[in-house]
């Protein structure tokens, strides 16, 4: 495991986050992330501006969290687009790594945004596209 001050240390501009909303889908996603089967993520677009994470910025390193809070990864954003929930198209879906299909993405992003009390079908989603760039895990640049 290593420190978010050491991560942030290799990349002083970055910010990090942590994704998904409970540890086992924090582990999965990290898991698709290293493996390279996940290279887009979605959030619903009004996260950001009510300020509550930062915005993805292509060009920028980020650190991606474990549930404890240390650094798991670091990814480069290298753009992010913004699509309506209903806009989100099946080719859209196998670069997220964890869906089979539309309908299991769809499913599964109507029950998260639900929880989060952000859902309806217009709801705008930042979808950004990220290459892996380091692994703390095995300490190496990718």
């Amino acid at each position: 495991m290593i420190p978010l001050e050491e991560a942030l240390a290799a990349f002083p501009v970055a910010q990090s986050y942590r994704p998904g909303d409970s540890s086992a889908l924090n582990a999965e996603i990290i898991g698709l992330i290293r493996s390279g089967a996940k290279t887009v993520s979605c959030e619903a677009w009004s996260v950001f501006d009510h300020g509550l994470e930062s915005f993805p910025e292509a060009g920028r390193v980020d650190i991606v969290l474990n549930w404890d809070g240390t650094a798991a990864c670091a990814t480069e954003t290298v753009k992010v687009d913004k699509v309506r929930f209903c806009d989100v198209t099946a080719e859209m879906v196998p670069p997220q790594g964890e869906f089979k299909d539309l309908e299991h993405w769809r499913a599964g992003y109507e029950s998260y945004l639900t929880r989060t009390g952000r859902f309806h079908q217009n709801a705008p989603m930042m979808v950004e596209t990220f290459r892996l760039v380091r692994d703390f895990g095995d300490h190496k640049d990718v």
